[in-house]
């Protein structure tokens, strides 16, 4: 049958159409699914995990790792995680050295605290150590390089520490000899922990550990408050270490201050306080980092975006067959 010159001419017209609206198509789908591969490429390498820093907290002399429970409890809460190692008080540069070796195990980055004498050991023990962000001195002694204990708490008045102290020597297994100093029983509550009741000061005296007496005759090593951001909390009423010492203290430091109406023991009395100011430290000091995720980038992105050539190649073929099927049924020109 001899084919109408009209519809020869619409028959050349619609094939190339039909077939570039195909290879449109396919191509539109090509791109929004490769487009999806390269947003979701995109998200996965920028999610981020935030990771809070791990407060490691130091105790001092006459007390041990149980001083910082209340802390504890609350940066624990606040979804921190928490370390109170125990303090060997067996010298300046032995604990600092075990404080040291200790901050090794942990990763990620560190908001160091100290109360009373371990505001010494962390000052030495933190010294070179890029993982801590952070130092926070609770009622703590803060040497210079150089500075001994003893030196630095007589330079201003208001401690009752020395008249509280009762010296006990003991043996070492290769025969050496030296003393432990202990606060008296009958004194403790006034010198160290005024303003907790009677009781509880007695259970605390009951089960002190003791701070070897050359402790306070060594010299700090090191003064890691120079190169890393300080926090410390003054108590007013602090008898162990005078007040206006760690006034002093923390100016040379350039430590940001809180001062509270509490006894030596602020992180027994106050927790609230004290853990506000390693909250303080922690955000201050960039402890906190983010960390990029890349684990689910790779494979994810490839099989979209295989999914998406595959589907953007099935509708070309289907485009190709299409016009191929057509092209055996158009009638001869």
């Amino acid at each position: 049958m001899a084919v109408s010159p009209v519809l020869a001419p619409r028959h050349r017209r619609i094939r190339p159409a039909r077939s570039r609206r195909g290879r449109a198509i396919a191509a539109a789908l090509t791109a929004t699914v490769l487009t999806g591969a390269a947003g979701s490429a995109a998200a996965d390498t920028d999610t981020t995990v935030v990771t809070k820093p791990t407060v490691v907290l130091v105790h001092g002399a006459f007390a041990d790792a149980s001083s910082w429970n209340a802390v504890v409890e609350r940066l624990q809460r606040d979804g921190y995680s928490v370390v109170a190692p125990a303090n060997p008080l067996r010298g300046l540069a032995g604990d600092s050295a075990y404080i040291a070796g200790f901050l090794k195990s942990i990763k990620g980055p560190i908001v160091l605290v100290g109360h009373s004498y371990g505001g010494a050991v962390i000052s030495t023990a933190a010294a070179g150590n890029s993982q801590v962000k952070s130092l926070v001195f609770v009622n703590a002694f803060m040497p210079d390089k150089g500075e001994a204990l003893g030196a630095l708490g007589d330079r201003f008045p208001g401690s009752e520490l020395a008249a509280a102290l009762e010296p006990v020597p003991f043996r070492n297994a290769d025969g050496t000899t030296g003393t432990d100093l202990y606060l008296q029983a009958a004194k403790f509550h006034q010198a160290f922990a005024a303003d907790l009741p009677a009781a509880v000061s007695a259970v605390m005296a009951a089960a002190q550990r003791p701070l070897v007496a050359s402790a306070f005759m060594e010299k700090a090593a090191e003064a890691a408050w120079k190169t890393i951001p300080s926090w410390a909390l003054v108590s007013t009423r602090d008898k162990a270490i005078s007040p206006a010492l760690e006034r002093f203290e923390a100016r040379r430091a350039h430590a940001q201050t809180v001062e509270v109406d509490a006894s030596h023991v602020a992180l027994v009395s106050h927790p609230d306080a004290v853990t506000d100011l390693i909250r303080q430290a922690a955000a201050g000091g960039g402890g906190s980092y983010a960390q990029p995720v890349l684990a689910g980038t790779g494979l994810n992105t490839l099989v979209l975006a295989g999914l998406g050539v595959l589907a953007g190649g099935t509708v070309l073929t289907g485009c190709g067959l299409f016009g191929a099927a057509r092209k055996r049924r158009e009638p001869p020109r």
